[in-house]
């Protein structure tokens, strides 16, 4: 136990952040050979992190892999981390993809990176090709939108008590609080406010690798937060919608 405390840390990590938007992205555009197209629903990933696309018969990428000199067009992926709870600034991050594409037997096209890109609200950063192949995307990746939705829609008190957690300047001027993420590592809350909007995290106190653990960790961060004094700036919020 003591070597997974040491081993743990708050946040998830490039590589780690990087498999985990591949793998809960729903759709992705890509830009081949002076042609760009979207596609929902057209794409798996293997546990190396290599791309498979299914696409129509008809479209252009599956027509410029087919013609291209070496059957290999270089190309750019690119994904879309999204919100799932309405917020201002919906986009938490993006994921660009270089690479090559090859057709396969099947007809689809799979996708070989040779440059991993991701760029989050504090800025771009490039992921080794092995950290990237290496890595896995985090456990509730694919959970997550239904975990926050839920706690948005049906315990928005929960949300409230959470920010008995949060530093009360960080909470100066607010007008509303939203869940942004979460992972293993921590529950992240978006702090709205009239005119600039700020994140807060809080970390858990172990990581959480399924939704059972993730409900564990959530009552102690709520625990710890019914503890906490109320913060004067959420009273006001309060006091000014109540009257």
């Amino acid at each position: 136990m003591g070597d997974d405390r040491q081993s743990w840390t708050a946040a998830p990590g490039a590589a780690e952040r990087a498999r985990s938007v591949l793998a809960a992205a729903w759709s992705c555009a890509v830009t081949a050979e002076g042609t760009r197209e979207e596609f929902v629903g057209a794409h798996t990933v293997t546990d190396d992190g290599r791309v498979l696309l299914h696409v129509p018969e008809d479209s252009a990428l599956l027509a410029a892999a087919i013609c291209a000199p070496r059957g290999e067009p270089s190309a750019v992926l690119e994904f879309a981390d999204v919100a799932p709870v309405p917020v201002r600034s919906r986009i938490r991050a993006r994921l660009w993809l270089a690479g090559w594409f090859r057709v396969q037997d099947d007809g689809h096209l799979a996708f070989r990176p040779t440059r991993v890109v991701l760029r989050r609200l504090s800025g771009a950063e490039v992921v080794g090709l092995d950290e990237f192949a290496a890595a896995a995307p985090d456990p509730l990746a694919t959970a997550e939108a239904r975990l926050l939705t839920h706690l948005a829609d049906c315990h928005a008190d929960a949300v409230e008590r959470l920010t008995r957690l949060v530093d009360t300047g960080s909470l100066h001027g607010a007008v509303r609080v939203q869940p942004l993420a979460v992972d293993r590592h921590g529950l992240t809350l978006r702090i709205e406010r009239v005119r600039a909007d700020g994140d807060v995290r809080l970390p858990f106190h172990a990581p959480a690798d399924d939704v059972a653990a993730l409900t564990e960790r959530m009552h102690v961060l709520l625990s710890q937060a019914s503890a906490a004094s109320c913060p004067r700036a959420l009273q006001r919020q309060r006091a000014d919608r109540d009257g």
